[in-house]
């Protein structure tokens, strides 16, 4: 399920052991990101390249675009 979450539930989240997955372009991951976070872009989001994620932990998938 998905919610949108601000900033201080999110630092909480990662305080807690959330994983968090960048789903920007890697050039855009590149050149800032969360510290810590995993890239994925989103393109590539599917089973195959989140197995590596702990299903036991919770994960924060993020990603901005400029209108």
């Amino acid at each position: 399920m998905a919610i949108r979450i601000e900033l201080p539930e999110l630092q909480r989240l990662i305080a807690a052991g959330a994983q968090v997955v960048d789903a920007l372009p890697q050039p855009e991951y590149r050149e800032t990101h969360i510290p810590g976070a995993i890239n994925v872009p989103i393109k590539s989001l599917d089973a195959d390249t989140t197995a590596g994620l702990d299903r036991a932990r919770a994960v924060v998938v993020y990603c901005h675009d400029y209108l």
